[in-house]
């Protein structure tokens, strides 16, 4: 029998969407500055770590008691404007980025997908092992860059 849920340790538990994922302190590290910059909040992955735990807090409270960084107190002073974007928001689409990627990683585990390299995108792709149409098409995210944090 395969296990539906996400597991790299127990530092952090989290339920999403009916799933229960539990992350070691550096894969949700690593998998909350990933989000953050595919969503454009970041313009790259390099932080340091008071910015990592202040992302990090973000993402696994939906909010920053106490800033360490810049990046901490970047959030709280623009957080009526960051919150929320053209109705989305910044909270769930870090989250969603976070366990879209650890589900996608248990199905490659499972074999249940494949990694494959789409030469017409100049990027890795999922696939279904058994040859079945392309199982999915990550669909696209929302876009927090015209207000990014910049150091």
């Amino acid at each position: 029998m395969r296990d539906e849920n996400y597991s790299s340790g127990d530092d952090f538990i989290v339920e999403f969407v009916g799933y229960r994922f539990c992350f070691n302190a550096a894969d949700f590290e690593q998998r909350s500055v990933a989000a953050a910059v595919k969503l454009h909040l970041l313009p790259g992955s390099e932080l340091e770590a008071e910015e990592t735990a202040d992302l990090v807090e973000l993402v696994a409270d939906g909010r920053i008691a106490d800033p360490r960084s810049n990046l901490g107190r970047y959030l709280l002073r623009n957080w009526e404007k960051l919150a929320a974007r053209d109705g989305e928001s910044l909270v769930y689409w870090l989250r969603k980025i976070v366990f879209r990627g650890a589900w996608l990683d248990h199905r490659v585990k499972e074999r249940l997908l494949e990694i494959a390299w789409d030469d017409e995108q100049a990027e890795f792709a999922y696939r279904d092992p058994r040859g079945g149409r392309a199982l999915l098409e990550l669909a696209p995210v929302p876009s927090w860059q015209q207000l990014q944090f910049r150091r």
